[in-house]
């Protein structure tokens, strides 16, 4: 049987608009997908839909149709997207409603079942008695790829769905094309990593890349998106469209399926695939074969995702310049915490982080100043409003000297929190609606498997002794971070089994904490992933509340892994 090719025209809602038409004329595809939500995403969307409850989706998906869907119509691909976000079936009737005025005959269908908003409570925020009421935004299930696939047999051209896991996008129509049976879990296990690896788009082909420096300058200005050559067997081949940008290497690929994973274990709706089997070889220039993948019965439960408006924030940011830097620092900290003692209501939240972003002898002004953030949190808008903003302009004549801040605070702005909760599957309609107006019930899974950790693999053994040099750990190994949650995962591999030898033995919990001392106290996980010369690591409630909360300087951990890549430890010259 001929591959399915499936390519990726979206790894985020505000990816590069003119990537479905790049995917559509760089070369041949059978399906193409878009994956739009992200849990800060949901909670744009429900914004959105207070404000008019015909929205909750992504928009620019229209505009992109608007110039794409003919071209997509006279070349056979089908396209499947999560764009439907909070109102699939809202979507759904927009993308008629445009064929039509388009004079393109397509089918649209769409996937609903996964909106279980009105089955979690409303509440208040509990933060402080009387709290103004914080009730759930969005609650919506991540379901997996069989509606999906039951739209492309009904012959659907278009399917657009709410919230799907990411690889659902493409375990659907792999599931439609090769007509797996809901138990051959090694082949949908095969085409969740496939999806998981495309569902980031430019992540796959350079983009966020460690080792972006080795690829030329021509290559990685512009990364050309992924797509995947799918096989029967559940194995792939991630390529890109010949003449496009970026680059398909070991490496690339790697660094995407690390990327917001955790264990061996990486469970979905429809199957657990096991990180732990991946084999990656690569096949030729821009082209990595993904084989062996393993699959299990997935969970019992489906992950609930739950977006809320936590409360109102403000912040400010002193610039503090030149000498005494930490004097300075306390100076001010000390007439603010004053002033919020003595204000009406002190804030329920009070964060300080100074960053020393000042250098000694500095030849300019900027290079020569710290940042000093205060942020403020309350479920009441007022408390964080005026109360800060009059505090903090008050003291221009009467703090530090040199006093001045990156911008005056305003009045307050609302922020989310996201956290995840399950439901048994059977609380979850998940259904199929076709094009004529039918609607096909999902059937559940035939069996389930509780989702247990893989006990650690033997160790390979360590390399013979030599002489070591302190250097970052970025010389040896690249790292990719992100987020789930309020949880942070850094995922971190190398390329020689001579480095995985001294990276699995060197890069412990302890180490890891050590080199990443903001994780100090925080539960910290680690996995071992031999096949792919890769650890990950889960690092619990770094990220606060989630995204939305801005509970950190980079509140996604974006940046984590280069951080931790930047730290020095004793590396063997013979890596180096």
């Amino acid at each position: 049987m001929t591959p399915l090719r499936i390519g990726n025209a979206s790894g985020f809602y505000g990816d590069r608009f003119d990537a479905l038409r790049e995917m559509l004329t760089g070369g041949p595809l059978d399906v193409v997908t878009g994956d739009y939500l992200a849990e800060l995403t949901m909670l744009i969307l429900g914004r959105d839909r207070l404000k008019n409850p015909a929205g909750g989706y992504a928009r620019t998906f229209l505009s992109q149709l608007e110039e794409c869907l003919g071209l997509a119509h006279a070349r056979g691909v089908r396209i499947v997207t999560n764009a439907g976000g909070l109102n699939p079936a809202g979507l759904a009737d927009a993308v008629r409603e445009l064929a039509g005025r388009l004079g393109i005959p397509v089918r649209v269908a769409h996937v609903e079942g996964d909106d279980l908003t009105a089955a979690f409570p409303q509440g208040l925020d509990p933060a402080r008695p009387g709290g103004t009421p914080m009730g759930t935004l969005a609650a919506h299930a991540y379901l997996g790829g069989q509606g999906i696939a039951a739209c492309l047999r009904e012959g659907a051209d278009v399917v657009v769905t709410g919230r799907v896991t990411d690889a659902a996008l493409v375990t659907g129509p792999a599931v439609a094309h090769f007509g797996w049976g809901p138990e051959e879990y090694d082949r949908l296990a095969g085409a969740v990593v496939a999806g998981h690896i495309l569902e980031c788009g430019t992540q796959a082909t350079g983009g966020n890349y460690s080792f972006f420096a080795e690829h030329p300058p021509a290559l990685r200005r512009r990364p050309g998106f992924p797509l995947a050559e799918l096989h029967e067997d559940g194995s792939s081949v991630i390529t890109k469209h010949d003449g496009t940008g970026g680059v398909v290497d070991l490496g690339t690929v790697t660094a995407q399926l690390l990327y917001e994973t955790a264990g061996a274990r990486y469970a979905g709706p429809d199957v657990t695939a096991r990180l732990d089997t991946v084999r990656l070889t690569q096949e030729g220039p821009d082209r990595v074969r993904v084989e062996g993948v393993r699959g299990e019965a997935p969970p019992p439960t489906l992950k609930v995702g739950l977006n809320r408006l936590g409360g109102f924030r403000n912040e400010v940011t002193f610039v503090l310049t030149g000498l005494d830097i930490e004097a300075k620092a306390a100076y001010v900290r000390d007439q603010m915490e004053a002033a919020l003692e003595g204000a009406k209501s002190r804030p329920a939240q009070v964060r300080w982080d100074l960053a020393r972003t000042d250098r000694p002898d500095a030849p300019t002004e900027e290079t020569a100043s710290a940042l000093l953030r205060l942020v403020v949190r309350d479920p009441a808008q007022e408390v964080v409003g005026r109360a800060l903003s009059g505090a903090a302009i008050e003291l221009a004549l009467a703090s530090y000297p040199g006093f001045h801040v990156v911008a005056p605070p305003g009045k307050g702005s609302p922020y989310g929190v996201f956290e995840a909760a399950y439901v048994d599957r059977d609380a979850v309609g998940h259904t199929a609606v076709l094009h004529d107006g039918r609607r096909i019930p999902v059937p559940g899974v035939p069996a389930t498997r509780v989702l247990d950790d893989v006990p650690e693999p033997p160790l390979p053994e360590p390399g013979p002794p030599g002489p070591a040099r302190r250097a970052p750990l970025g010389l040896v190994a690249g790292a990719r971070s992100g987020d789930k949650g309020g949880n942070a995962n850094v995922g971190v591999w190398v390329r020689t089994d001579a480095a995985w030898r001294w990276l699995v033995r060197a890069l412990t919990v302890d180490r890891f904490r050590a080199l990443l001392p903001e994780t100090a106290g925080l539960p910290v996980a680690r996995h071992v992933l031999p096949n792919l010369r890769a650890l990950n690591f889960v690092v619990e409630g770094l990220l606060g509340e989630g995204v939305a909360a801005q509970h950190r300087f980079d509140p996604q951990a974006k940046g984590l892994g280069e951080w931790l890549r930047a730290r020095h430890l004793d590396i063997p010259e013979d890596l180096l």
